[in-house]
């Protein structure tokens, strides 16, 4: 797909040369009219021949490489041993879909939330190398996703699906949760995976002991609202803010109120499996999106410069000139 983007942007640069060849011959036969005696237009516009068809390819490009970048697409072949894990421990409860989450106006539900939540981290994700596990506990938990670098797989495990109908009804587990994603974790390497726990809080924060010392951050990641409660199964329910700081803290790792905002930046750049390509200070990703700016910005405004500034200051005073300026832009 890359080389096809660049394709296109040449044949745009082809195309747009072109124009602005025959522009500037048109240009040349009124230049008297449009410039008065001096016969020409300021100087810095010989720039703009040059600077548009430049533009407009370099916007093509980064525009089609944002249409289809896929920030968790892998750029070859997995790796067949993993050196990164990604493990989700993520709560399926019933209060999970309770409506009180996201930024808009309209709210989504809690289990939404979470997976455009852990979408974000796994956007940063270097997929060549790392693989993802995720753990669903409510009353128990089972393993649903394990070892797996293929992203639709875990988008549908991600997509809000009511999955406490596969457990018995009861309170919310916890411990459960953490004693089945510890013994996941227990056959990996040292320092080698990070644990995210996605749940609104309304849990008992018990602990098993034995953390595996393959778990290298672990990061809490709060749900729902933290100050209105909502009815579900007869209690009611909201993000139990104080109570999730604290399993962070025991857990050595770190709380974030994901009910409106993404992970900070500073804290996923912190993580061990995230890709170069994404998190560096100049990816693919950040280039395109430099040249869009840019290359927008030069067609957008050099009509404008030009019909502002392209005539010498010596014409100012040619009433004809200033209204057949038009004609350069």
């Amino acid at each position: 797909m890359s080389d096809l983007n660049l394709l296109i942007a040449l044949a745009v640069l082809v195309c747009v040369a072109l124009g602005e060849w025959m522009h500037s011959r048109r240009i040349a036969r009124v230049s008297r009219l449009a410039f008065g005696a001096q016969n020409r237009a300021a100087r810095w516009t010989v720039c703009v021949p040059v600077a548009r068809p430049l533009a407009a390819a370099v916007a093509t490009w980064g525009l089609l490489f944002l249409a289809s970048f896929d920030p968790v697409e892998i750029d070859g072949a997995p790796a067949k041993i993993a050196s990164s894990h990604l493990l989700v421990l993520l709560d399926v409860s019933p209060s999970m879909h309770l409506k009180d989450s996201g930024v808009e106006s309209v709210k989504i539900s809690r289990a939404q939330r979470a997976g455009e939540v852990v979408q974000g981290v796994l956007d940063r994700l270097d997929m060549h190398t790392t693989r993802i596990s995720i753990v669903a506990f409510y009353t128990d938990a089972l393993p649903i996703v394990q070892d797996t670098f293929d992203k639709e797989v875990i988008r549908n495990a991600l997509d809000g699906l009511p999955m406490y109908s596969g457990f018995e009804g009861g309170p919310t587990n916890l411990q459960k949760g953490l004693t089945a994603a510890f013994e996941v974790a227990r056959v990996w390497p040292a320092d080698s995976a990070t644990l995210l726990i996605v749940t609104d809080g309304d849990v008992a924060p018990a602990i098993p002991p034995g953390m595996p010392s393959s778990i290298a951050d672990t990061i809490v990641i709060g749900l729902g609202d933290p100050a209105k409660s909502m009815s579900v199964n007869g209690h009611s329910s909201r993000q139990d803010s104080m109570g999730l700081r604290q399993l962070a803290t025991r857990l050595k790792g770190h709380f974030h109120d994901g009910n409106r905002k993404h992970l900070p930046s500073e804290v996923v750049r912190a993580l061990t499996m995230i890709a170069p390509r994404v998190g560096g200070i100049w990816s693919e990703r950040d280039l395109a999106l430099l040249a869009t700016a840019v290359g927008c910005a030069v067609l957008a405004l050099a009509g404008p410069m030009l019909s502002l500034f392209g005539r010498p200051s010596a014409a100012t005073g040619s009433v004809v000139g200033e209204n057949s300026l038009e004609i350069l832009s």
